[in-house]
């Protein structure tokens, strides 16, 4: 350390390295074979009698017989050599499982649905909030809140949505004894909409209302219990406003869902690059050159499969064409 640097460091930057005393570079095993008897070797192992038997058998059986050529390690070497080891079973080639997915490029097109229960007044004693969202937007385009679970109860609910957002394209849910009642599929194939469900026995597949619910049961505001039908009903609908205009959400640029169902969201990320453009002009500096605060674009493409349903994309640096993918059945 005279010069100010470790030994390593000198030596990585001259180029040069040790040798340890009495190392032999490239020194050859005294017992290795020569090319006449490795060629001899591969002869037995190929030859009629062995072609047929692993390695450690032919080793076996030759040293039975009073015969030794080599070592069980360096017939395989030989035989990895020639190409000659691999799997010998008919083993069958499955081709790469792609999931079908359902795109969203605009909202109104896919919607996801699910039922969540709310704890009663007492324990055993539950409601069902029934939820449906735009998995583009991220809009709550319906909550109903019940007694009871009911594939007619789920009808009311999409009739009551149709009504106001219009007919989507597909409805995305699990496969609860609701989602795949008679009721629920012979009003969806009168309106003409896709139905898709998730994957038998795939917990993730519907994970837009899944995320909804998270967000629903984490909020500081949530109650351990509620006295009363009415009182779930009222939270129920004051989280909903709260979602679709005052909640920015991370999956969609920081936007509000209305912003990015209704149209504002392009125009508000160009209000925020203009703000951070500002305060960029406001503190500059002389070297290096500062750099350009990022704000949050409008989302990517958001989807759902025929089986299945996946959360989007993280955001790309320039805001790119608004779709998004999920998975489906």
């Amino acid at each position: 350390m005279l010069t100010g640097l470790a030994r390593s460091t000198a030596i990585r930057r001259t180029g040069t390295t040790t040798v340890r005393p009495g190392a032999v570079a490239g020194l050859t095993p005294a017992n290795k074979l020569t090319v006449s008897e490795r060629r001899r070797v591969l002869e037995v192992l190929d030859s009629d009698r062995f072609v047929d038997l692993a390695p450690l058998q032919v080793y076996a059986q030759l040293l039975d017989e009073g015969v030794y050529l080599c070592s069980v390690s360096t017939m395989y070497r030989i035989l990895r050599e020639h190409r000659q080891v691999k799997e010998r079973r008919r083993l069958a080639r499955h081709p790469a499982k792609v999931c079908p997915e359902l795109v969203a490029t605009a909202p109104r097109q896919v919607y996801s649905w699910d039922i969540n229960k709310l704890a009663g007044p007492v324990k055993g004693r539950y409601f069902d909030a029934y939820v449906m969202i735009d998995i583009y937007s991220r809009y709550i385009v319906g909550v109903h809140v019940h007694n009871y679970e009911s594939g007619v109860l789920a009808t009311e609910l999409m009739k009551e949505i149709v009504g106001v957002h219009g007919i989507p394209q597909v409805v995305h849910a699990d496969r609860g004894t609701s989602m795949t009642s008679k009721t629920v599929a012979a009003l969806l194939a009168d309106l003409e909409v896709t139905r898709s469900h998730s994957r038998p026995r795939v917990s993730n597949d519907n994970p837009y209302s899944e995320s909804l619910f998270k967000t629903l049961k984490y909020g500081p505001a949530f109650p351990e219990r509620f006295r009363s039908l009415s009182q779930a009903r009222q939270f129920m609908d004051s989280f909903a406003h709260w979602y679709n205009h005052e909640h920015r959400h991370t999956g969609i640029g920081l936007h509000t869902p209305a912003d990015l169902h209704y149209g504002p969201a392009a125009d508000k990320s160009a209000d925020r690059r203009a703000v951070l453009d500002r305060a960029r002009a406001r503190h500059p500096t002389d070297s290096p050159p500062p750099r350009r605060p990022r704000s949050s674009p409008c989302p990517t493409p958001s989807g759902s499969t025929d089986q299945h349903t996946r959360s989007p994309r993280r955001p790309t640096r320039q805001p790119p064409k608004h779709t998004r993918r999920s998975h489906s059945a």
